[in-house]
């Protein structure tokens, strides 16, 4: 089972948050997290951010991210939106 916990942040305080579950073992790791991410922006009716180098390389080394106002093309009503995976299968692990 893969699980991705995104939660939207203004001020320090969470606004809104969800967890989206993947349990298809035909998709690689990279599938997982953006088709969670596809879910995560329509529930939150949001644009699809833009992975910058840092995000990327965050993501990688910790299986964490924040996207900012620099990460969206439209206006956001938040500071930040985290992503972070809680949950791995063993199979998409390393793809």
């Amino acid at each position: 089972m893969f699980r991705l916990w995104a939660k939207e942040f203004k001020d320090n305080k969470m606004l809104q948050d969800m967890v989206v579950e993947n349990d298809c073992t035909q998709q690689t790791r990279t599938e997982k997290v953006f088709a969670a991410i596809d879910e995560i922006c329509y529930s939150f009716d949001l644009s699809k951010p833009i992975w910058l180098h840092h995000n990327i390389e965050e993501f990688r080394r910790i299986d964490k991210t924040r996207f900012t106002s620099d990460n969206f093309i439209d206006a956001i009503a938040f500071d930040y939106l985290e992503i972070h995976v809680i949950e791995e299968d063993d199979s998409s692990f390393y793809v």
